[in-house]
């Protein structure tokens, strides 16, 4: 199997399991007897530890190498994974958190800093903007997948066992890096964190729409719909399936749109009217207005994402590709990881519309600043053409 196939079938392995978390982990962890603020500082300890986790496993990659770096994150997930599925007092639940591999954002990890420049190597030039888009493809469909393991888990055994379950998964996806050839390793020599400076500005840009993010990452959504509307698995299962299957076909697109277009225009143009989208949702009069609007919304939110992740490594040399997305993830990771916890406060406040307001408002900040600074530089594949 190719070395492409095999980052591909990781991926999807891994996701599978982060669909059905991110649907279920808000409502899990208030059975297990948490409170709104403490869900909150749960889920902003997962992102703070997915985010911050990839600096360090991209400096230790440069070592170990990076086949190893991805294995040991399949092995964190499995351990994140037990201590869900286990009776556990709420302190272990709130610091499971600190593996990274909760899978309360679904793009959030210390893997991706590694898995995304082991991507870059196994795909051509020319073909790079449609690799990380069958890539995002394919863990769009395996969020699918693993959304609707969660419609029927109304059940705390059953819950307990899908995590049993995400545990397995965990270690499946530890297996499958050692299969891959010495080539994903790069050939690029020089530091991993060498000179960043022209990611700075771009860096600023990811945090101020990380920070909107991280108040409408599935898993606060999904408990903001559990809370507003009082709405369970049975609904939240089939409505985030649509959603991620909208969103798959949405990664196909993307890739097409970028070979097209360009990469920067591509993310500006979906990501701003998806965030006009999301401030409309704060103000749905019922749960069937809340979820159409957002399936609308999911439908073209994330076309921005293969596009971002071509970019970043298509603007640094090759050894800084995982230092490039380490740190840059890691601004990112820092401003969406105080998402949750003001969401949670919000939340427990009754300010139900708060977080998908203020969400809205600031991506689309971003939105604006990414496309006055960057739509005049030109990814290195795409100067070549």
């Amino acid at each position: 199997m190719s070395d492409y196939r095999l980052l591909l079938s990781t991926r999807l392995l891994r996701a599978l399991g982060f669909g059905f978390s991110a649907v279920l982990l808000g409502v899990h962890l208030e059975r297990r007897g948490l409170t709104p603020a403490e869900i909150g500082l749960a889920l902003t300890l997962a992102l703070s530890a997915a985010t911050l986790g990839g600096l360090a496993l991209a400096a230790a990659s440069a070592r170990l190498g990076r086949r190893r770096g991805l294995a040991l994150c399949g092995c964190l997930m499995a351990s994140s994974g037990l201590i869900l599925a286990l009776p556990s007092p709420a302190w272990v639940l709130i610091g499971a958190g600190v593996t990274g591999m909760l899978g309360a954002g679904a793009d959030q990890g210390p893997f991706a800093a590694v898995e995304q420049a082991m991507l870059s190597e196994s795909a051509t030039p020319a073909g790079r903007n449609r690799a990380f888009a069958r890539y995002s493809l394919t863990g769009g469909l395996a969020t699918a997948a693993g959304a609707a393991l969660a419609t029927p888990a109304t059940g705390e055994g059953f819950v307990s066992a899908l995590f049993g379950l995400y545990a397995a998964l965990g270690l499946a996806s530890a297996a499958l890096p050692l299969l891959m050839s010495q080539a994903v390793e790069g050939e690029g020599t020089g530091p991993v964190f060498g000179s960043l400076r022209p990611l700075f500005a771009l860096a600023g840009l990811f945090a101020l729409d990380s920070l909107g993010g991280g108040l409408v990452v599935q898993s606060v959504v999904a408990y903001w719909l559990h809370v507003r509307f009082g709405a369970g698995s049975v609904v939240l299962g089939p409505a985030f399936t649509a959603i991620a299957l909208l969103q798959s076909a949405s990664y196909e697109l993307s890739g097409r749109l970028a070979d097209r277009i360009g990469l920067v225009n591509t993310m500006v143009f979906t990501h701003l009217p998806s965030n006009l989208l999301l401030v409309l949702v704060a103000f749905s009069p019922s749960l069937p207005w809340a979820v159409a609007l957002l399936v609308l919304r999911y439908s073209i939110s994330q076309m921005d994402v293969p596009a971002r992740q071509s970019y970043i490594v298509s603007i640094v040399k090759p050894s800084e590709r995982a230092g490039a997305v380490a740190v840059t993830g890691a601004v990112r990771g820092v401003a969406l990881a105080c998402g949750p916890l003001l969401a949670g406060v919000a939340i427990q406040a009754a300010a139900l519309g708060l977080p998908l307001i203020a969400g809205g408002v600031l991506k689309a900040g971003y939105d604006l600043g990414l496309y006055a600074g960057f739509r005049r530089r030109r990814a290195e594949h795409e100067t070549r053409r």
